[in-house]
């Protein structure tokens, strides 16, 4: 049998990316995501409106992602993408991907969908890189919705111009815009795990809402654990305990260590639960 053309491959990822992007459940998905930073945004914009600052002035270095940046919403809209991100990193965005990942197998297992995409000339790895491939897609996307719904509301709130970075040095609007696209970028890089722990899942699973509660459930727990003094042993190497070195970014110099150590915990995740998902789907016995 002649092997599936490149052009073959192409066309089956971009059938994916519109079927993905095209569902009800992917644009709500999308559409809480961009609400998050306009609750942020109102929020902040009220309790600031008596020219009190938010939250009662600011916090000092080793705090959270979010109460680094919150503060300094009100001064400069800017703050507002990092805050958001901060905010819908830790559950809102993983259970996004977790939803997406979750459904891309076991969802065309349940609905009696995946033995007639094995029939057409695509193979198993194939059709599995395409299911990656697009739910990284989504990471990418739903991150950016965040960040460009956040930039927007905080510059329709709050004035932007030149901002501090958390190290006290001052850095231009445009290098500032630079800054947040790669903290975007770092986001979704963060997600890379997250994805490939849904997408095995999904392959071990014959229904989607099981494997989407699995995958969030997980998620869930995880963070729980990480946050038990009596497993810092073991935290480092959970896939979420670095997601906030994004952070980092905002220094000056900007601190690389923890950011390099989350995109190699990502990559090794990414490889191992990669790998196990291909495993299993390449050797099940598809029925439905």
């Amino acid at each position: 049998m002649r092997a599936p053309s490149p052009l073959w491959s192409f066309g089956l990822l971009r059938s994916e990316l519109l079927i993905t992007f095209r569902r009800w459940r992917t644009l709500a998905l999308l559409g809480v995501l961009a609400a998050v930073p306009v609750l942020v945004g109102i929020a902040v914009k009220i309790e600031t409106s008596d020219g009190a600052s938010f939250g009662g002035g600011g916090g000092g270095g080793g705090g959270g992602a979010g109460p680094a940046f919150i503060s300094q919403i009100s001064n400069n809209g800017l703050f507002l993408v990092f805050t958001a991100l901060a905010a819908t990193l830790p559950f809102f965005l993983p259970m996004a991907i977790g939803v997406i990942a979750g459904d891309a197998i076991a969802g065309e297992a349940s609905a009696g969908t995946l033995r007639y995409l094995l029939v057409a000339p695509a193979g198993r790895t194939r059709l599995l890189l395409a299911k990656y491939v697009t739910v990284i897609a989504f990471c990418l996307a739903a991150t950016l919705v965040v960040a460009v719904s956040a930039l927007a509301v905080g510059a329709l709130l709050f004035p932007v111009g030149d901002l501090t970075t958390i190290s006290g040095t001052r850095i231009s609007f445009a290098e500032g815009l630079g800054r947040a696209l790669l903290i975007a970028l770092a986001v979704a890089a963060s997600l890379v795990g997250v994805a490939a722990l849904g997408l095995f899942v999904s392959t071990l699973a014959g229904s989607g809402i099981a494997a989407m509660a699995t995958t969030v459930g997980l998620l869930i727990t995880v963070q729980i654990l990480d946050q038990i003094p009596q497993l810092d042993a073991l935290q480092p190497y959970f896939f979420s305990h670095y997601w906030l070195s994004f952070a980092d970014l905002m220094r000056e110099p900007v601190y690389w260590d923890d950011l390099t150590r989350n995109l190699g915990l990502q990559v090794l995740y990414a490889a191992v639960f990669g790998s196990a998902a291909w495993a299993r789907f390449t050797a099940k016995d598809i029925t439905s």
